[in-house]
């Protein structure tokens, strides 16, 4: 240590040179004794015994994780004033280094910041491969905690005996910024100048982020990083992450999560799940259900302990007491398919940013970010985006642009924007439908968010009941729904680039020789294409929320049969092409209804439903439905969690008679097999059960489940069966791989060197 501060020399070597093949075992080395004009020779020991690693000693190749490791050693040292290893002899010293684990910092100089232990912990492992594998990512990590302080987790000292142990923690940090930014032999980068860094966050790789609405929300203070994940065993939840630590913890009793917001005093977390508004301590503990919530579209929790939502995908705003009680509302809107969502509120809890938008083609005039006065009950356009805005402090807007986080100044008291708008943020992960981005601020200037660049790759094969693979077609992609023709030649497929601000795109597939081409045009996309049995015609969802049919050999232009400003798909066409099959979301309640729709009827009035359509199937809003028509057209399967549990179950069509509950232990999808039989599968695992069914008129025999495709999960991914019922196609994944998570510590500092 000098009068200038610490300084760090170094005249050892890792490595000479490198060995062309390293002998193995402790009885082959020589020791440092040997001829001094042959130091270099191959196994040679090289360098100072306490501070060499375990490869090293025997006699195996070193590359710069050698390096990483001697520096845990000298960082061990320089924290505790002890050597991380140590013997009495040199024997005892190598055993020491090959099987023991130093006593950890904590035991000896109890004020560490636990973020420093981990840290040198990992430089120390044994197996170079669990070590830290470059030195610019220790140098970030050693950054970040000296720039933390207690946010790394050091304990505020109490007493004089308190001031004494954490005298030494400034010169630590002094020591930690130091080493991070010294370079010796090229091992260490220097660090910038800037406070900024940024670092990518791994997840376990069992863990797959929630995908239809954003899944990441950083505590107030950013030290914590909530996610609604599906883990391993196929529950979502809700799952909590330390910033200055790799583990990652569920919170029981959040099944079914979305939408995971904080109390503005980082104590608890609020979610939607099971269509209720809940909350949960951030620690764990009892889950307290707040409200009714039919299907949630974002949430925002304020300084006076009032939480705003939006409970279902059309319709305005709600208020509702943290503690739980009567939702009062906040916004109403005066069209169908209009929708209030996406709430934040502005620190005073006064107000509130939320998103205004219709599900329509022209959502690009439609959309926009708007200020409500909770008070007056007075909105007030801010800006005309087509994405949610949020407010970060000291003063910014905060809203996703072609795939880009921007921020533009605006004036708190005015919420008038005070200047242009400037990315912070690259490629970030936006669901245009939904108009969101998976991002996340804190107050303190940290952002998370998820990249754009998600693959999730599926390769077409053919299976038959038994799960024999039969044959695969064409090459990987990322395919979102897959309808086989009557004749299983072709497909008619949604695919998804995975790009930001992507849509999806219906394609066909010529199954036979492995190519597809685009079916559906224009930049607003299309969902869900299914068939006529005839194979002649091709129905989709269209980007405005309602239905139209083609030529399936593209000779003719879509026609609507469903309006627009409604949430509604295709399920299934009926074999005499009269009717069709469609799920159609209620606007207000947000529930979910069969509606069947005869074809014979002139074009649709626009917001209503045509007017020989009728309900078949109608839910209560806390249910789940979706089904499909047999292939000889007598019965309709369907799904429904009306039991509290989603189960298949079959009905006379299309005059409704008795309901028969087919499944017994839940289903996630049905399918028709020929039209004698109901194949489903059945959560967790997904693996496939058959019912037999026999009909003698209207009556129907149900036998008992039994499994097929071998007993075995079926592939996760998009599917369909043939009509016949003895073969189906899956899109088998391949490559599932979620995009990136990044982390930049304190955007704001970034933004004002632009």
């Amino acid at each position: 240590i000098t009068k200038s501060g610490v300084k760090l020399l170094d005249c050892g070597l890792a490595q000479a040179m490198t060995a062309p093949a390293p002998q193995s075992g402790m009885t082959s080395l020589p020791t440092m004794m040997g001829t001094a004009n042959n130091l270099t020779q191959e196994g040679t020991i090289l360098g100072t015994f306490q501070y060499m690693s375990p490869e090293q000693l025997e006699g195996r190749e070193a590359d710069g994780r050698t390096d990483i490791f001697a520096f845990g050693c000298v960082l061990y040292e320089m924290a505790t004033g002890k050597k991380a290893f140590s013997g009495a002899t040199q024997a005892s010293l190598i055993s020491s280094i090959m099987k023991e684990e130093p006593a950890p910092i904590s035991a000896v100089a109890p004020m560490t910041p636990p973020a420093l232990e981990r840290v040198v912990r990992r430089c120390l492992a044994k197996d170079p491969e669990d070590r830290w594998q470059n030195a610019g990512d220790l140098g970030s990590e050693l950054k970040w905690i000296a720039e933390g302080g207690s946010q790394s987790g050091i304990a505020a000292p109490v007493g004089a005996s308190g001031r004494r142990r954490a005298s030494w923690l400034p010169w630590v940090a002094a020591l930690v910024l130091a080493l991070a930014g010294f370079a010796a032999g090229g091992l260490f980068r220097r660090a910038p100048d800037s406070a900024v860094f940024r670092l990518s966050i791994d997840l376990p790789p069992q863990l797959d982020l929630e995908r239809n609405n954003a899944s990441l929300a950083l505590s107030p203070d950013g030290t914590r990083l909530a996610l609604a994940a599906t883990g391993a065993d196929g529950r979502r939840l809700i799952w909590v992450r330390r910033m200055d630590g790799f583990g990652i913890q569920p919170l029981p009793g959040t099944d079914d999560a979305m939408i995971p917001f904080w109390s503005p005093d980082g104590r608890s977390i609020g979610f939607f799940a099971e269509r209720k508004l809940k909350r949960v301590p951030a620690a764990g503990g009892v889950v307290q259900t707040i409200c009714e919530a039919a299907d949630g579209r974002g949430a925002s929790w304020s300084v006076d302990d009032v939480i705003a939502f939006a409970p279902a995908p059309f319709g305005g705003l709600w208020k509702v007491p943290a503690e739980g009680g009567a939702p009062a509302p906040l916004t109403r809107t005066d069209k169908p398919g209009a929708t209030h969502r996406l709430p934040w509120f502005l620190p005073d809890g006064k107000r509130l940013l939320y998103f205004s938008g219709t599900q329509t083609s022209d959502k690009d005039k439609q959309s926009a970010i708007e200020v409500l006065e909770l008070a007056s009950g007075k909105s007030t356009l801010v800006a005309r985006e087509n994405s949610e805005g949020r407010y970060a402090e000291p003063g910014y807007l905060l809203f996703i642009r072609e795939g880009n986080l921007m921020a533009q100044p605006l004036d708190p008291s005015s919420l008038k924007t005070t200047g242009g708008a400037v990315p912070i943020a690259e490629g970030v992960l936006f669901q245009p439908f939904r108009w969101f981005g998976n991002y996340t601020v804190s107050r303190t200037g940290r952002l998370v968010f998820q990249g754009s660049g998600a693959v999730r790759r599926g390769q077409l094969t053919w299976f038959d009941v038994d799960g024999k693979e039969l044959g695969r077609v064409g090459e990987p992609a990322n395919f979102f729904s897959i309808a086989l023709s009557p004749d299983a030649q072709r497909a008619a497929i949604t695919y998804v680039t995975g790009q930001a601000g992507a849509k999806p795109e219906a394609w066909l597939y010529d199954l036979a020789r492995g190519v597809g081409a685009r079916f559906s045009f224009g930049d607003q996309g299309s969902n869900f294409p299914i068939w006529s049995r005839d194979g002649r015609e091709i129905a989709f969802g269209d980007p405005g929320g309602g239905v139209s049919v083609k030529a399936a050999d593209g000779t003719s232009a879509p026609r609507a049969i469903w309006p627009a400003r409604t949430n509604v798909w295709p399920l299934s066409w009926s074999p005499d092409g009269k009717l069709m099959l469609l799920r159609v979301q209620d606007p207000k309640s947000g529930g979910v209804d069969l509606w069947v729709l005869p074809l014979d009827g002139g074009p649709p009035t626009a917001g209503q439903p045509p007017a020989k359509a009728r309900l078949l199937v109608a839910t209560d809003p806390d249910e789940f439905v979706n089904g499909s028509i047999s292939p000889d057209g007598k019965w309709l399967q369907y799904i429904s969690n009306e039991s509290g549990r989603r189960e298949v179950y079959v009905v006379p069509f299309p005059a409704l008679g008795e309901k028969r509950q087919v499944s017994t232990a839940g289903a996630v999808t049905g399918r028709w097999l020929g039209n004698k039989a109901i194949m489903y599968s059945q959560p967790p695992d997904g693996k496939l059960f058959a019912v037999d069914l026999e009909a003698s008129g209207s009556s129907l025999q149900v036998g008992p489940p039994h499994p097929i495709f071998g007993g075995k999960p079926a592939p996760r991914g998009a599917f369909d069966v043939t009509l016949d019922g003895k073969r189906m196609l899956f899109a088998v994944p391949v490559e599932d791989r979620s995009a990136q998570i990044r982390f930049v510590s304190d955007w704001r500092a970034e933004l004002a060197k632009k």
